[in-house]
């Protein structure tokens, strides 16, 4: 299977079809979005660079018009949740207030799901007002299960999406024979666990389970204590679901302690992680994503634009789709109106960096295809140059899987406005 994929925005056949829609009423318009996530405490380094990635999006689907059809402008609002669910809300008040009818958000299930609720209560008392979210990175399966919204979209791949791809590149690792999980004590790390201890179950039942934690989500200086118990413990691999401070500071306690176990990560390529990899983590670290360092084509471009700009990295490639889905939607509809781009965007198709992508219409869940890359260092081939936080190494792609592999089955029963 090829790793790499033409990226582009509307396919020849899709636009002779949609025809005059292109040049609909709201061409032009202004549609402000609410981004509401962490700028402060111990996961605002990720938040700043997801705010950047969301206006550096913003910036080329303005005056891109191969990205962007619908030809309206996107313009990000910007606002501090602190990771907190109450603060989320406040957020979400303040956007509302600003006039804002799509917000999206990804850092933090808690947050997510203060999220769905508080607009779904608006929606119910201001018709004609209605607000679309648009999740990004909130990854807890229950969103698009017993939990899903008619308003909310998911761009990321959930939880279960991702541990199906890991697990299925780990059935073929007989090395793999003593696991220990570690995630934070959260909905996340919570569905992590539990479906990393399903899927090997299924799949390589000869697998032992050595140890299951959890731990304070963005709380934790000194990983130290816990790497002991992991080394002790006898794991040759370690899943685990953590982000920004939590993973990069216990990757760097790992690295200290000289624990040989390999990681396999969900967010190793997150800002901060990198960095404390380094050349330690070389060959040990595994993350399972939708992008990786050795994407080539426009997808490429835009990532090295964005390193050149701001000497940072693009990571959040749902950055990408949300924008997609929208303009796409928008065109569909010819309206900018959030009820008529919510129907628009319900079994949405269109071509991404990862191949061809799916707004499934049963859950609001985007179906997509996932890579497993490892941690190497760059620059063996002109196209494998990339150099992640400056470290000289990178997520190198060693298996792809297309939608229907890491595709799960969803017990939705949406109801629909």
């Amino acid at each position: 299977m090829r790793f790499t994929r033409r990226l582009f925005g509307v396919s020849v056949a899709a636009t002779l079809a949609l025809g005059s829609g292109l040049a609909f009423a709201q061409k032009g318009e202004t549609v402000k979005i609410a981004w509401i996530d962490p700028l402060s405490g111990l996961m605002a380094p990720v938040g700043q660079n997801q705010l950047k990635s969301f206006q550096f999006m913003a910036e080329k689907f303005n005056t891109t018009p191969s990205l962007n059809p619908a030809g309206v402008k996107f313009e990000v609002i910007g606002i501090d949740n602190k990771l907190s669910p109450a603060e989320t809300l406040n957020a979400l008040k303040s956007a509302i207030d600003q006039g804002v009818r799509y917000v999206v958000q990804g850092n933090g299930s808690s947050a997510a799901a203060a999220l769905i609720d508080g607009i779904t209560k608006h929606n119910e008392r201001n018709p004609g007002k209605e607000v679309v979210y648009l999740n990004y990175a909130a990854v807890d399966p229950d969103f698009t299960n017993s939990k899903c919204n008619y308003w909310h979209f998911r761009f990321d791949a959930d939880t279960s999406m991702k541990m199906e791809a890991m697990t299925t590149f780990i059935k073929d690792k007989p090395e793999v024979k003593k696991v220990y999980l570690f995630n934070q004590n959260y909905q996340h790390g919570h569905q992590v666990s539990r479906y990393a201890k399903e899927m090997l179950k299924r799949k390589r039942p000869d697998v032992e389970i050595v140890g299951d934690e959890l731990h304070p989500l963005a709380q934790v200086r000194d990983f130290a204590p816990y790497v002991a118990k992991i080394k002790a413990s006898g794991a040759d691999t370690v899943i685990t679901g953590n982000w920004g401070s939590d993973l990069a500071l216990l990757i760097r306690a790992a690295n200290d302690a000289g624990l040989n176990a390999n990681f396999y990560t969900y967010y190793g390529g997150v800002t901060g992680t990198p960095t404390a990899m380094g050349a330690a983590a070389a060959g040990r670290v595994y993350q399972v994503s939708y992008l990786h360092n050795q994407m080539q084509g426009d997808i490429r471009k835009l990532m090295d634009e964005y390193k050149q700009r701001f000497n940072d990295d693009f990571y959040t490639g749902a950055v990408y789709h949300a924008y997609s889905a929208l303009s796409n939607a928008m065109v569909k509809a010819k309206s900018t109106d959030p009820v008529k781009v919510a129907a628009a965007m319900e079994g949405l198709r269109f071509k991404s960096f990862n191949g061809d992508v799916e707004m499934r219409k049963t859950d609001h869940q985007l179906q997509q295809g996932l890579f497993v890359s490892v941690w190497q260092k760059a620059g063996a081939t002109p196209q494998a140059n990339y150099s992640v936080e400056n470290t000289g190494f990178q997520f190198a792609p060693v298996k792809a899987y297309d939608a229907y592999v890491s595709s799960t089955p969803t017990s939705c029963q949406m109801k629909r406005p």
